[in-house]
């Protein structure tokens, strides 16, 4: 959808409502209500000692032996550690739309055009796309828009939310 022109809006001849659609503000009842930058941190860092550490520690002392053999093998290491890892956050997010940082944070994922749980291919597009987005500095861009998108996110066509609490 493209942007009404200004002067029509001033002349009250445009539906100004697609406004209404996404708020970052936490004032409006029906309006969606976005992360902030610190929930977002807060669940990666959840997310990262309860699902990567204890692939890690599987992985540096179950497979490779020692510290030090994973040290001589780092490829195959990272490999091990990070197919399971995004595996699980696959699952996780394929199930529930949650990760277990984000349910900590009231965070959900959903398709960024309809609010609804994404599929199974966006998951797993977005999930491919956040190792780079990680590793390119892709992550920056988050401080630069207002919804708080990332790369991987605008590629896949997610977006994260606040949960709705039913009182």
């Amino acid at each position: 959808m493209s942007k009404p022109r200004f002067r029509k809006v001033k002349q009250g001849k445009v539906d100004t409502s697609y406004k209404q659609k996404v708020k970052v503000s936490d004032n409006s009842d029906n309006a969606i209500k976005i992360p902030t930058k610190k929930d977002f941190f807060k669940a990666f860092i959840t997310d990262t000692f309860m699902l990567l550490m204890p692939i890690m520690y599987i992985v540096f002392y179950l497979v490779m032996g020692s510290r030090e053999g994973f040290a001589e093998h780092k490829l195959e290491g990272w490999i091990l550690i990070l197919i399971p890892y995004y595996i699980i956050v696959i699952i996780f997010l394929a199930k529930a739309s949650q990760t277990p940082g984000m349910r900590a944070y009231n965070l959900v994922l959903v398709d960024s055009t309809t609010y609804k749980k994404p599929s199974l291919i966006q998951i797993i597009f977005r999930e491919f796309f956040t190792f780079f987005d990680f590793i390119l500095f892709g992550w920056i861009l988050m401080f630069f828009r207002k919804d708080h998108k990332m790369p991987h996110e605008l590629l896949s066509g997610t977006m994260l939310i606040v949960k709705e609490e039913k009182e």
